[in-house]
Order: structure tokens, then C-alpha cells, then sequence
């Protein structure tokens, strides 16, 4: 499943999530909660988190020091999990401070996850990337 939109939500008491119920199905076998690159909190399945760092390691020495410190980054910084019964899940103290998540929070879609926003500062990159991306996919061009 492709994960696409812009959902506001507001973090509970208990710093749980209540995830958009049209994607509750495809978490319905477990998630993943891991540190994004930016500061957010991404979303996955098992299957896709697994595919997602594969890909990242694929090709490198599994002995270099950058291939090793990779695949910690990738296992110390992500959790398993499952949404409860009301389709929420908890976000950890660690991942909060990463996302710099208040209560108040967006969840995007990414293709292959999902990402939680601080609301705020979601707005303030989704505006500046919308004044970038003409330029981001020029550069992307491979054509002769």
C-alpha cells in the first residue's frame, strides 16, 4: 500500500497516536516506529522497514565501519509494535525528542510509511520544499 495524505492529530496523555483508520489495515500485522532522517518519527510495516534497510545496506561491506554504524543506526533507533484496539500506537520518549513532536502533530503519508510531524515545523518544511522542488527534480534528471 502506497501511504499518501496530510492528517492532523493531537498526541493523547500518554503520547499515543491515533493512526488515520484508512491506513489501520496495513499496520494490522505490526509496526515499526523508527527515527526518520529528518526530524520526524516514520511509520512502517515489518516488511517494509526490512526491505527499506536492506536496500540502504545493499552492496556495502558489512565489515566497514559505515556499513556497521548504518545498520545500528537502523536496529538501535527503530521499535516493534502494534496498534491497540482503537488503532493507536505509543510514541517513546526517544522518538518524541527526535521528532521534536508536541501534542500537536501531522501525519504524512511517504510513500512506503507514514511520517509523524511536529505540526508546526511540518509546515515550515512543507512550505520550503514546495518553493524547492522544480529545482530537486531538475536535478533528479538523468535524460541525455
Amino acid at each position: 500500500m502506497a501511504f499518501r495524505g496530510t492528517f492532523e492529530y493531537t498526541l493523547d496523555a500518554k503520547n499515543r497516536l491515533t493512526v488515520p483508520a484508512k491506513f489501520r489495515a496495513a499496520l494490522a500485522d505490526g509496526v515499526v516506529l523508527a527515527k526518520g532522517v529528518e526530524p520526524c518519527v516514520a511509520i512502517w510495516t515489518p516488511a517494509a522497514y526490512e526491505a527499506q534497510t536492506a536496500a540502504a545496506l545493499a552492496g556495502r561491506n558489512p565489515l566497514s565501519p559505515q556499513a556497521r554504524e548504518l545498520a545500528r543506526f537502523f536496529a538501535a533507533n527503530a521499535i516493534d509494535t502494534e496498534l491497540d484496539s482503537a488503532g493507536r500506537v505509543m510514541v517513546p520518549a526517544f522518538l518524541l525528542e527526535h521528532g521534536g513532536l508536541s501534542r500537536e502533530v501531522v501525519v504524512t503519508g511517504a510513500g512506503e510509511s507514514l511520517e509523524i510531524w511536529d505540526r508546526r515545523r511540518w509546515g515550515e518544511y512543507n512550505a520550503d520544499l514546495g518553493s524547492r522542488i522544480t529545482d530537486i527534480a531538475a536535478s533528479l534528471d538523468t535524460s541525455p
